[in-house]
């Protein structure tokens, strides 16, 4: 049942919008019939309106050995870049096994970065992930806006660098489905990245399955609440079912910093075909793109404004994506790195 703190906030906007559609000007009420330029507003200064996204490669290919058998290849999934993409950033890949002084120097020309989805949980891969993290607390400590996207084994990665337990995380029947999303009794969706989504479409979340779900592991509400460090740093948004109906955590945001979790996987919907699981519904493809909207949004209350010559030679499109869909599962695009290279 929908609870008042839902409610409240879509009754305003309706009247808002019924408001606002009453009023209805024609070009000549408001200048805009050619006898006047028309006036664009300033950008806000203090926003950084070309925000860059860092996200973190995960070793292998991205297609079980069939683009290449290299062990130092480390790949990103394109429908992550095309998420970030599509709520208005770029891109700059962060190659999880370059040297770390490069890979160092690449964070520090990012607005917030995104940890994927993928099955890596130990040795370099996951040293990796907590001292980036650890980076981010630090940028946000010292006064600037850094956000975090953790989806999928990213949020795992968090729940265990968080919680400093490796055996946090418990085993959920969730490998290729869609299902809905249900929101904890009394949550404040204000601040949440569901904070901008319509009304209709924040309901259909609890009712239709609108998020893919692609994950072995998952933390019980119970055991997140149990665990001290994690339920003082995250709150839960929402939870889900799996397919033998036990409940897992599937939305966190840190109460304190601009941290979302995911145990689902916003990209899919509008980027990912390999599986027929997947909701590509009008409905299910808004979902990514207001997803994509509030990382970006996040992204540019940073105030890290590097040299764009810098950016443009370490942005993904120094790299070629490579398509591997006809195999009919798994990723359909993937950008591979083989050798590992900074041009800072």
């Amino acid at each position: 049942m929908w609870k008042l703190c839902f409610c409240l906030p879509f009754l305003l906007l309706d009247i808002g919008v019924a408001k606002a559609s009453a009023s209805i000007y024609l070009p000549s009420q408001t200048g805009a019939d050619g006898s006047s330029n028309p006036v664009c507003s300033s950008p806000d200064p203090n926003l950084n309106h070309r925000p860059v996204i860092g996200i973190l490669s995960h070793p292998g290919d991205g297609a079980s050995g069939r683009l290449s058998n290299d062990t130092t290849s480390t790949y990103i999934a394109a429908s992550y870049v095309k998420f970030a993409e599509a709520g208005g950033a770029r891109v700059i890949p962060l190659i999880y096994n370059e040297p770390e002084d490069f890979l160092f120097k690449k964070l520090e020309l990012v607005n917030g970065v995104i940890f994927t989805g993928g099955w890596a949980k130990k040795y370099e891969y996951f040293d990796m992930v907590t001292k980036i993290f650890k980076k981010a607390l630090e940028r946000n400590d010292a006064g600037e806006h850094f956000p975090i996207y953790g989806i999928c084994l990213g949020f795992e990665l968090m729940s265990i660098i968080v919680s400093q337990d490796r055996g946090i995380l418990q085993r959920f029947d969730a490998e290729d489905n869609a299902s809905s999303l249900q929101f904890v009794e009394n949550v404040n969706i204000e601040g949440t990245l569901f904070q901008r989504f319509p009304p209709e479409l924040l309901r259909k979340l609890s009712t239709d399955c609108l998020v893919m779900q692609k994950h072995r592991w998952g933390i019980t509400p119970e055991k997140f609440k149990a665990n001290h460090a994690l339920s003082s740093f995250f709150e839960i948004v929402t939870t889900c079912i799996d397919e033998n109906s036990k409940t897992y955590v599937s939305t966190v945001k840190a109460k304190k910093y601009p941290i979302t979790g995911f145990q689902w996987h916003p990209e899919k919907n509008a980027f990912e075909w390999g599986s027929s699981q997947i909701p590509h519904s009008a409905d299910a493809i808004q979902v990514t793109q207001y997803a994509a909207s509030y990382l970006v949004s996040e992204a540019r209350k940073s105030l890290n404004r590097p040299s764009s010559e810098k950016v443009l030679k370490n942005l993904i499109y120094n790299y070629k994506p490579t398509y591997c869909g006809y195999a009919g599962k798994g990723y359909d695009e993937v950008y591979l790195f083989t050798q590992p290279r900074s041009r800072l």
